[in-house]
């Protein structure tokens, strides 16, 4: 399943910023773009997590990290950054704020039929949302962006509910805020420390190689000290 808290997202960037190894698959795409089509591609990923259940295959704290590390990683750098923080987190939170109002609205017009058939039929995730929902009402659209699976369906389950959209709508914006900037700010945290933590990385596996090489000595020492105590002892007995 999703990770639930986006840190697994940002370890595995880390090791692909500043365009090392970059991973297959859409991620990998989108840490090659800069500019424009960076805030449009994550604000469609992150939008389209929850309007059209895109979330079950690309989580969105996934595209909001991706979109904090392009920030970061263009500060390092040097020059004019081509992916602004401040722009990046707009985008993220507007395109969060904007899918949950469209998951609402789907789930208001289409959610039993939604129910019933994929990727929603069938799944236990989905029921005990639904009593996630029913427990909570509106603060279950706050509470829920912030695990994988529900933020990706208790919008809509929510529009299937008696909650008014201007309630909805509430709790919708201040989840999304927080998301939005917590993750995007998680990312740019990891596109700036890349390099001083590759820097560390290095120093660290130096020391590794050295100890290596130290004990491998120790260990041969020992060993023909060992043999020559077993020859001598041997010696002695004959």
């Amino acid at each position: 399943m999703n990770d639930p808290t986006g840190i697994l997202a940002a370890a595995r960037l880390l090791a692909v910023a500043h365009r090392a190894a970059l991973p297959g698959g859409v991620v990998g795409r989108i840490l090659h773009v800069q500019g424009p089509v960076a805030y449009a591609l994550v604000g469609l990923l992150v939008f389209s997590e929850t309007a059209f259940f895109v979330g079950f295959f690309i989580p969105g704290e996934t595209a909001a990290v991706v979109g904090g590390v392009l920030a970061g990683t263009s500060v390092v750098a040097g020059g004019r950054p081509e992916v602004n923080l401040v722009a990046m987190i707009g985008v993220v939170v507007f395109a969060a704020i904007a899918g949950d109002s469209v998951g609402y609205l789907l789930g208001t017009l289409a959610g039993p039929w939604l129910l019933a058939h994929r990727p929603l039929r069938g799944r236990p995730a989905v029921a005990r949302s639904r009593a996630f929902v029913d427990r909570y009402g509106g603060p279950a659209v706050l509470l829920g962006r912030f695990v994988a699976f529900a933020r990706a369906v208790v919008p809509g389950l929510v529009g299937m509910s008696d909650v008014r959209y201007r309630v909805f709508l509430v709790y919708n914006a201040i989840g999304g805020l927080l998301w939005g900037i917590g993750y995007t700010l998680l990312g740019y945290a990891v596109g700036l420390s890349f390099e001083a933590v590759l820097h560390r990385l290095s120093e660290g596996l130096l020391v590794v190689v050295v100890v290596v090489v130290i004990a491998g000595v120790v260990a041969v020492l020992v060993h023909r000290r060992s043999r020559r105590r077993d020859a001598a002892a041997g010696g002695e007995a004959g």
